[in-house]
């Protein structure tokens, strides 16, 4: 962030709308009345767009997300966005709603201004519900996405699950073979990941958790909390947040936004620069 100089990309980021009972109808309306006035060029929601994966659910969260404003958006499915107690529903046909109402990619792509941006469906129904799991092949298949969008400006992964836990009391687990995929990432020179599931915002870098082949940069880690439920944990309990990232030439800022019932409005309560080492 260099004076006045602008951002090459601007991006809402929101996460955990759980529609459902825990939904909060007044907090979405504020959101809707601002987000036009973010400037942003392109929309990122990091799953569980539904509490129970219910056809009524996620209606509304599709009826949501057509009143955001109509830019290029990138929606992966949460754990709770799969049944969890319709047994056979869950093992035969998981998404079979969220393709429906939501989009049938699992493992989207955005191009925005320069930028490559790839969502990772981290949803396991048959093994690991709660924390689930990204795969070799998964793995593979962001290294070949990648590889064929060439030279960008700035490479973005989104994942509902973190890959680091958030630096609280509260003991999150992170899923299986993080660190792999870190690596990974590093080599293919991802300089954000993007995520939610925590119902807490944690904004940071993987250096904090993991020792990184390249202890020069790490990658730039945004957790978003729950932006319309009443799920919200840890030091945003009973709260509602989302983030803004701006992408300069050499900065990368991400704005932190929580909802204030006094006002009824989101405000900005944070802002977190970090320099771009991919660039230099």
């Amino acid at each position: 962030m260099n004076g006045n100089e602008p951002a090459f990309l601007s991006l809402l980021h929101i996460s955990d709308l759980h529609f459902g009972p825990p939904f909060h109808p007044e907090v979405a309306a504020a959101l809707l009345r601002l987000a036009p006035t973010l400037n942003v060029q392109g929309i990122i929601v990091s799953g569980d767009l539904t509490q129970r994966a219910k056809r009524e659910q996620f209606i509304d969260a599709r009826r949501f997300l057509d009143q955001l404003p109509r830019l290029p958006t990138l929606v992966i499915p949460g754990n709770h966005d799969v049944p969890l107690y319709r047994i056979w529903e869950r093992f035969a046909n998981p998404h079979g709603l969220y393709k429906q109402y939501i989009t049938d990619d699992l493992q989207p792509i955005l191009r925005v201004n320069d930028a490559v941006i790839i969502g990772i469906d981290s949803t396991a129904p048959r093994t690991a519900i709660t924390n689930g799991r990204i795969s070799r092949r998964q793995l593979e298949q962001v290294a070949a996405a990648f590889q064929a969008a060439g030279e960008a400006k700035i490479r973005i992964v989104v994942a509902h699950h973190p890959f680091a836990p958030a630096p609280d009391i509260l003991k999150d687990k992170r899923m299986p073979f993080s660190q792999r995929a870190i690596q990974q990432f590093e080599e293919l020179n991802v300089e954000v990941i993007l995520g939610g599931h925590l119902h807490r915002a944690y904004i940071g870098n993987t250096l904090d958790f993991y020792p990184g082949r390249h202890r020069d940069r790490g990658i730039i880690i945004v957790q978003c909390g729950t932006t319309t439920s009443r799920r919200g944990r840890g030091r945003e309990s009973e709260k509602n947040t989302f983030n803004v990232l701006e992408i300069f030439a050499t900065t990368i800022v991400v704005n932190h936004y929580m909802y204030f019932s006094q006002s009824d409005a989101f405000e900005k309560i944070s802002c977190h620069i970090f320099r771009r080492f991919a660039t230099n």
